[in-house]
């Protein structure tokens, strides 16, 4: 059986193909490792970073529903 070859270096993973399984294992790991504060402050500055770009792109606020009379 043939040993495939990846690594993980200090954040980084390298592996020789694109393997989807070893990718989402990789950034569970991650996740795993930082605390329950380090992740939801990460979302928020994720938040902040999508809500300033849909700003930028003209994208401020939701439509308006109108009722029809």
């Amino acid at each position: 059986m043939k040993k495939e070859r990846y690594q993980k270096k200090k954040g980084i993973l390298l592996i020789s193909k694109a393997d989807a399984k070893k990718e989402r294992d990789f950034e569970l790991d991650y996740l795993l490792s930082l605390s329950l504060n380090q992740r939801i402050s990460m979302v928020e500055a994720r938040s902040k970073e999508l809500k300033s770009l849909l700003a930028k792109n003209g994208h401020r606020k939701t439509s308006a529903i109108i009722k029809r009379k």
